[in-house]
């Protein structure tokens, strides 16, 4: 058990979910860890936390490994859910397997996470807060990535009911919606000149954006000074959203 208010971060091990970590830290939060990837047993080591391994397309292993969370060091106050995959593809080849396989992960993870986070506050009596992750995909598509567009819309428009089925417990549901941020998600953009370039060019403040800077985003709605905010998304994206024009 500890005596601070305890976040459990999805997707912790590495990049946005990491610094979500890190920060949440900063503000005075228990973050515990959880990855599919062993990695995040050490990534968990350097916060000085715990880190649990978990598959987060599978209902009954968030849910147990929730429950054994909840039980090693109590009922979380916050769930900052970054799992999350992208499958590029073109769109007339891709295969209905790796479709599922983001809206698994990506969708009907945040659905199985989100409840089970909720039930262990409520059955605790603790007024929380729930962070999803997003992205810009959910409002400007790309066809590389219809998968992953589809996630992320549902991910928005999901976040909205949860936080109405969840205002009567004083729980809020927020997310964040990133735009190009520089994880390894975008290590093929930054390591193709011409592709960078079409990414600033739709950007209007011309830089990737940094993961400390959504996890920043996310740690706000996960504390009390946005104690009036739920069922809202913030897209991180440089301005992209508001561009109208092509440069």
């Amino acid at each position: 058990m500890t005596d601070k208010p305890i976040a459990i971060v999805t997707g912790a091990a590495q990049g946005i979910g990491y610094a979500c970590a890190e920060v949440l830290a900063e503000q005075g939060f228990t973050p515990v860890l959880v990855d599919i990837q062993e990695s995040v047993h050490a990534s968990a080591g350097k916060l000085g936390t715990k880190g649990y391994i978990c598959d987060m397309s599978d209902p009954a292993e968030i849910k147990a490994t929730f429950g054994q969370i909840a039980d090693d060091l109590g009922a979380p106050t916050a769930l900052a859910h970054c799992a999350g995959i992208a499958l590029p593809g073109d769109f007339l080849t891709t295969s209905v397997e790796d479709f599922k396989k983001v809206i698994d992960l990506n969708l009907v993870g945040t659905f199985v996470a989100n409840q089970a986070a909720a039930k262990l506050m409520v059955d605790a009596g603790i007024e929380g807060a729930i962070v999803n992750m997003s992205s810009i995909a959910a409002l400007l598509a790309n066809p590389a990535i219809s998968s992953y567009v589809a996630s992320k819309a549902g991910v928005t428009g999901f976040t909205k009911a949860a936080s109405l089925a969840l205002a009567p417990h004083n729980i809020r549901v927020n997310a964040v919606g990133p735009g190009s941020i520089d994880t390894a998600m975008m290590a093929a953009v930054n390591a193709n000149p011409a592709a960078m370039e079409t990414a600033m060019s739709r950007t209007p403040l011309k830089r990737l954006g940094t993961a400390r800077e959504v996890a920043e985003t996310v740690a706000f709605l996960a504390g009390p000074k946005s104690s009036y905010i739920t069922g809202e998304t913030i897209y991180i994206d440089g301005g992209r959203q508001g561009l109208n024009y092509t440069c």
